[in-house]
């Protein structure tokens, strides 16, 4: 009986400390079960604000996100993470269209690889066609099948919009529309943001150009093949443009053009290429032996075209960056710099920025107010940013960063490896 007894308390402690061991156990698998279902909670939160089809979704989603998640640092690495996915979705060959406000049709088609796979996130080419001075193609026809069909790839997202006598690549409504239509794709599909490229032929290789010149943002890279870019500077061509080469840095180029083209010539093009070499633009030139204006040289020269892209991914902080402009309603953004305000009418206004961690040395000539964009993997938020302007020191202190500037942006750009918390606005005045 003694011996029983002296075995009695220690066996019901050692129950007591099991149970008590297992009641801890379920609290920590409730509360990681609680975490789990709100951080699920978050990133489908996260998905409705990314996938929202109208302006009363998007402004619910926007407002139900604000509410569950009011620390800016949770939300950016949410939208970092980006939307999840779905493979439910369509695949192969697809045609579709814009709808812009004024009403015009921007038809499209775009290639899915028939392997889709959501998990992973997926190059994209834009391909702008030739022969842009015919009448509008009619949806559902066969417009968009003049070579474009072989371009099916199982590792690459393929996209080919159309152009015509009324729209031309290098005017407005494509400039809103090309960066539309690649916004409302990555709505749908996992695309790799620093890996989006512009190519075009002919009419689409100037139209390439005018990308480059004027919209450079959401491209990791250009490929003009037997276009002009002085097309662009000849208001009859609907054109009529100021071409600045400084756009161009930090965006290369892959330039390709016949001898014997009797449009585009290599001797026609060969002034351009100078002041590409003289300025110090990223660009390889491959003049073709005897080519006319056609791309029958393609087949050869796709290794070396497929590898440049490779070479080339998007740096979407470049820590030296600039822009000129001679407007500031449009064609006034590179990357994290904007052009707010210039000096005066007609003047054109250059803005040079270098950055260093949080100090940042600005070059402004023309220009009356600029913005940066503020990202928090760039700069420590916690210590004062520094904005010297032409020697002398504007600004010195510390800046908030905002949810509502985070949402902003994400709803203008759909770019999850460009995302901005602050910005930061200076008056030269």
């Amino acid at each position: 009986m003694l011996k029983n007894n002296s075995f009695a308390k220690p066996l019901s402690l050692l129950v007591s400390t099991k149970i008590k061991l297992l009641g801890s156990l379920a609290l920590l698998l409730a509360m990681q079960a609680s975490l789990a279902a709100d951080v699920g909670r978050e990133q489908q939160l996260v998905s409705n604000f990314w996938n929202a089809g109208s302006e009363s979704e998007l402004r619910r989603s926007r407002d139900q996100l604000l509410d569950a998640v009011p620390d800016v640092e949770t939300l950016y690495n949410l939208f970092k993470a980006g939307a999840v996915y779905s493979d439910e979705v369509d695949q192969g060959q697809q045609e579709s269209v814009r709808i812009a406000e004024d009403g015009t049709r921007f038809p499209y088609v775009f290639l899915i690889p028939e392997n889709y796979d959501s998990a992973r996130s997926y190059p994209v080419e834009f391909m702008l066609h030739g022969g842009v001075s015919r009448p509008e193609w009619e949806p559902g026809g066969g417009w968009w099948r003049r070579g474009y069909d072989s371009l099916m790839d199982d590792d690459k997202i393929t996209v080919v919009p159309a152009a015509w006598n009324d729209q031309f690549w290098w005017q407005q409504g494509q400039a809103e529309s090309i960066a539309d239509i690649l916004r409302t794709l990555k709505q749908t599909y996992n695309i790799d943001d620093n890996r989006v490229t512009l190519s075009g032929v002919s009419d689409g290789g100037t139209g390439a150009y005018f990308f480059a010149f004027k919209q450079p943002t959401d491209w990791a890279a250009f490929l003009p093949y037997i276009g002009h870019p002085a097309v662009l500077r000849n208001p009859q061509s609907g054109g009529g443009y100021r071409l600045f080469f400084e756009n161009l840095m930090n965006k290369p180029m892959y330039i390709v053009n016949g001898e014997k083209d009797p449009l585009y010539p290599v001797s026609a093009v060969s002034p351009f290429i100078d002041i590409l070499a003289d300025v110090g633009v990223d660009h390889i030139f491959r003049p073709i032996k005897d080519g006319g204006h056609n791309t029958r040289w393609l087949p050869d020269e796709t290794p070396m075209i497929e590898q440049f892209k490779l070479d080339n991914p998007r740096d979407p902080f470049p820590e030296n960056i600039n822009w000129v402009t001679d407007r500031t309603d449009r064609y006034n953004r590179n990357h994290w710099i904007q052009i707010d305000e210039r000096m005066e009418v007609g003047r054109t206004a250059i803005l040079e920025v270098g950055r260093q961690g949080n100090i940042f040395d600005v070059t402004a000539d023309g220009v009356a107010q600029f913005t940066l964009l503020l990202n928090p993997e760039e700069v420590n938020f916690d210590q004062d940013i520094i904005v010297n302007v032409n020697g002398e020191k504007k600004f010195e202190q510390q800046v908030d960063q905002q949810a509502e500037v985070l949402l902003d942006w994400v709803q203008k750009t759909m770019d999850r490896s460009m995302l901005f918390s602050a910005e930061l606005q200076l008056n030269l005045r």
